[in-house]
Formats: C-alpha cells, sequence, structure tokens
C-alpha cells in the first residue's frame, strides 16, 4: 500500500545540547503501510529523532513533512491531531482511569450535554474486539498488564485516525506470545494503511516484521535499507561501526577450562521475571568474563539477578556450591560487588562525601551493629583515593562535584572496600575521558591477577576484547554463544550476535 510520496520525511535533520550533537544532517522516511525499523545503539540518536517528530524538541535545522506538506510540531497534542502517535516501553496513559476513560480521554461522546458512559463502553469494547482484545473496558488500566495497557494505546492512537504509528522499545517487558499477539496488530494495522515506526534492540524481532530498516550511530545517518537485503551481521556491523572484513583477529588471552580453574558461581536455567531467559552461566575465580551483546540482550538483566536487584523466577544461582540468596543484601555480604550502569541514578550518593560514598557498601556488609568509625573511614577513603588517583581536593568533597570519571572510580573504590570474590561492571568507562577509560581497564586486569573475578559489561568490542579472558555473548534475552581466550574476536562476538556461528564458513550469517 505504499505511496509515491512519504507519509514522513524528514531531511537534513540536526540537533544539539549542551555539548552533545545529538543529530548531525539525519533524514529518515516512513510510507503507508510500512514497518520501518529505526536502529542503533544508546546514544545513536533514535530518540531525540523520535522527539524531534513528535514535537518534543524543537529541530536546529532540517524539514519535516508529513504527506508532502512541511510541519513543526509544538508539541506531541500538535502532532497527534494530525495523526502521529506514539506509544512508549513505559505507557504514557492514565493508569488510575478506566480502559474505556483512557480510549476516549478528551474526545467523550455527550447526549444531551452529559457524558455518555454507555455509548463508551460500548464502543471501546468493539473497537479492543478489533484488537483480538476481550477485557473488562470498566476496569482501572493499571488492574491489567503491560501487553495489554501497550495495546490499549495503540487501539486508541488506531480510534482517533493515526496515520502514523511510533513504537518506542514496545517489546522489552513483554512474553514472546505477547509479543507474537503485538505483531499480529502491527500488522494489521500496516495492511490498513498506517505506517509504523519501530524501535527496538532485538534483531529477531526486527527481521521478523519490518519492511525496512535505518540505522543510526551517533548521532549520525548510516544509511536505509530493505530488511529483507541487510544481512543481520553487516546490520551489526553498521550499528558498531565495523566492517565485518575488518574485525578478524585474535585476542591473546589464556584459556579458560574448568578442570584448572576453581568454580566460583553457578547459574542453572536462571530465569527472572521479564529479564533474562533459562540461562546456564559458569563464572570462574580470577577470570576477567565478558557479557557481549547488543542493548537489551540480557547483559544487564544477568548480573542485576546475580546482585538480588531483580527477582529470580526459576533456576538456581550457586555461589562457592551453595545458593546465593535472592537479595542485595545477601550478595553483599557473600562477596559480590556491583557497579551499575547508570552511575548517577544507581551509583553515587551526590549529596555525600567522597568518604561517606566510599564506605557505604563496607557498612552494609558489616551490618549497623559495627559502624564504621570516623578514623577507620577516613583511613579507607584514603587508600582507594590513593590506589586509584582519585583527583580530589579531600575526602571531605562531595562526589556530585567530581567529574564522570572520578565518580567512576569512587563506585569501584566503594566495592573494592568490600575485599569482593566477584566485582561485576556494567559499562564502568561510559561518558568518561580517554585516559580514566584506560585507567580502569588497567585496574580491571590487575584485579583478575590478584585473584578477583570480574564481570565486565561494555558496548565497546575492541574494550572488551583488551580485558576480557573469556566472553558470552546474548542475544534476545538468551545465551547463544561462548568464546575463549584465542577465540575471542570481533567477528566471531559479532557473527553470534547476527545470529551466525564463529566460524570462517558462516561470515555472511543471517
Amino acid at each position: 500500500m505504499n505511496t509515491e510520496n512519504p507519509l514522513i520525511q524528514m531531511l537534513h535533520i540536526s540537533k544539539t545540547f549542551p555539548g552533545v550533537t545529538a543529530l548531525d544532517d539525519v533524514q529518515f522516511e516512513l510510507k503507508s503501510g510500512e514497518i520501518h525499523a529505526l536502529l542503533g545503539e544508546n546514544g545513536a540518536g533514535k530518540s531525540t529523532l523520535i522527539k524531534v517528530l513528535t514535537g518534543v524538541e524543537e529541530r536546529d535545522s532540517g524539514s519535516v513533512f508529513l504527506e508532502g506538506k512541511p510541519v513543526a510540531f509544538k508539541n506531541t497534542q500538535e502532532a497527534q491531531k494530525l495523526g502521529i502517535s506514539t506509544v512508549y516501553q513505559e505507557v504514557n496513559l492514565c493508569p488510575n482511569l478506566s480502559v474505556a476513560e483512557n480510549i476516549y480521554i478528551g474526545r467523550e461522546p455527550k447526549t444531551g450535554g452529559r457524558i455518555d458512559w454507555q455509548k463508551i463502553n460500548k464502543n471501546t469494547r468493539e473497537l479492543l474486539a478489533k484488537f483480538n482484545l476481550d477485557i473488562d473496558v470498566t476496569k482501572k488500566l493499571d488492574f491489567f498488564s503491560v501487553a495489554i495497557q501497550q495495546m490499549v494505546a495503540i487501539a486508541r492512537a488506531a480510534d482517533i485516525s493515526a496515520k502514523v504509528l511510533i513504537l518506542d522499545e514496545p517489546t522489552s517487558s513483554l512474553s514472546s506470545m505477547e509479543v507474537n499477539k503485538l505483531f499480529e496488530v502491527m500488522r494489521m494495522l500496516k495492511s490498513q494503511g498506517m505506517g509504523i515506526l519501530f524501535v527496538t534492540h532485538f534483531l529477531d524481532q526486527v527481521y521478523e516484521v519490518s519492511d525496512t530498516i535505518t540505522v543510526l550511530r551517533n548521532g549520525c545517518y548510516i544509511g536505509t535499507y530493505p530488511a529483507a537485503e541487510l544481512p543481520r551481521v553487516q546490520l551489526v556491523g553498521k550499528m558498531l561501526g565495523k566492517e565485518y572484513a575488518e574485525l578478524d583477529f585474535a585476542a591473546e588471552k589464556e584459556e579458560i577450562a574448568g578442570e584448572e580453574h576453581e568454580l566460583l558461581l553457578e547459574m542453572d536455567g536462571a530465569t527472572g521475571a521479564g529479564t533474562i531467559d533459562d540461562i546456564d552461566l559458569e563464572i570462574y575465580k580470577g577470570e576477567v568474563l565478558g557479557l557481549s551483546g547488543l542493548l537489551g540482550s540480557g547483559r544487564s538483566e544477568i548480573v542485576r539477578l546475580i546482585f538480588g536487584a531483580d527477582r529470580l523466577e526459576h533456576g538456581q544461582i550457586r555461589l562457592n556450591g551453595k545458593p546465593l540468596g535472592n537479595s542485595t543484601l545477601a550478595a553483599i555480604r557473600r562477596g559480590i560487588a556491583f557497579c551499575p550502569e547508570n552511575r548517577k541514578t544507581e551509583g553515587i550518593i551526590g549529596d555525600l562525601t567522597i568518604r561517606e560514598n566510599i564506605v557505604l557498601a563496607l557498612q552494609a556488609k558489616r551490618g549497623m551493629g559495627k559502624v564504621i568509625s570516623r578514623a577507620e573511614a577516613e583511613q579507607i577513603a584514603d587508600r582507594y583515593i590513593k590506589m586509584l588517583e582519585i583527583k580530589t581536593p579531600s575526602q571531605s568533597q562531595q562526589v556530585k562535584n567530581l567529574s564522570g570519571g572520578n565518580q567512576q572510580k569512587v563506585i569501584l573504590a566503594r566495592w573494592l572496600a568490600t575485599d569482593p570474590q566477584i566485582l561485576m561492571l556494567d559499562e564502568p568507562t561510559r561518558g568518561i575521558d580517554i585516559g580514566t577509560k584506560a585507567e580502569i581497564q588497567k585496574i580491571v586486569v590487575e584485579l583478575s591477577e590478584k585473584g578477583i573475578t570480574v564481570v565486565f559489561i561494555s558496548s565497546e568490542i575492541d574494550e572488551m576484547l583488551r580485558c576480557c579472558s573469556r566472553m558470552v555473548i546474548l542475544r534476545d534475552k538468551k545465551k547463544v554463544g561462548e568464546l575463549s581466550g584465542r577465540e575471542i574476536s570481533e567477528s566471531a562476538v559479532m557473527s553470534y550476535i547476527a545470529g551466525g556461528v564463529k566460524n570462517d564458513e558462516n561470515k555472511e550469517a543471517v
């Protein structure tokens, strides 16, 4: 049902924020009756492009056309009135209102000057029936699962005659059955002529439902391709900025073998609620284990499950042969440390001093019955400030006043102070300068040489190669491969991520 003129055309779009170029001369087109995947790693510019399109952000330069006519929306309401609706991963409806109220909010039918609730409920039931959804529309929205809430949001968008539907990470919290149902709805809307912009990190889903793929990287437009003509391994290369042929080299790493290394932690069929699915994993003493995969593949979910930050639904996690309690305090007391991906919201406590931030986890490990004295806290802080070369005039400096790299070192110091068996680092070098990044990489290798096990997550494959002695590759929340020693290379990792295998005969893996 593609028409000659695209539904949406965005040309030469640029957008800068203080110190950051979010979009640099980007283009995008969406046709009627098309499902168009917008892909790219974190920071690629996907969210900013959607915000520019829907009026959340004002573009610095460039043009946007809707059905051939230039538009410049001031807000999302203006975009919605002209037929552009967005459904986010976190549904942006009103959970305290009923399903029917959410469908008709702001456009309620009236009889005799009063809202006709009977008609609203009847019309809502008829609308949802088109989406194979049979629910009590008088119940509050938050009574239902995320999947049903998303379907309600999509139904509302369809009912207000949306021409363009933007789905931003709609499948992140859905089961495979719920994903399949969503795809059925997407195909139905596509057949009716709607254009769908689909943002996801799951490559299997991209190829299952998308007609076209546009790739962004670091705020730049890389290209637009028919999905059927772009092999997965080439797509991964475009997203990461590496051509497959350039990546065929092996790292000089020690082989990891169960007989020669002490087994520290085991995951058997570990499944988290909406996170990872049936993961088997072994972690050995003194190794640097890399968890590799695209954003949303399950890397962070594994370490959060081990640390007790997420709930273990099925399976077992054993540390030194004994079950690991499913709480963060149990993990800390048994020698597991975790530096989260988002250091500002989940790592540092900005208003506390460097000293207070460093001793925080150690105090939790000891318990409140064994309070760390001021003198001991100062001694511990001094030790790690010197060891990690944290740049600060005083250990009494508030940690929020440090640079990003030094904040990261404070979090690292916090966990080293607990004398951990396993140190899990999720994107420890993101957003910090090259020099500090190299220092942290060096620290990781030195810690492993001292017998501390490090689980390392990074979106930069080059960094993983420098640090990791073994790598586990994840895709769509499942373990799909494992590499050790000389097996480790970017080409092998990318082939697994793309859905192939690690031998030379599969360089065109699809």
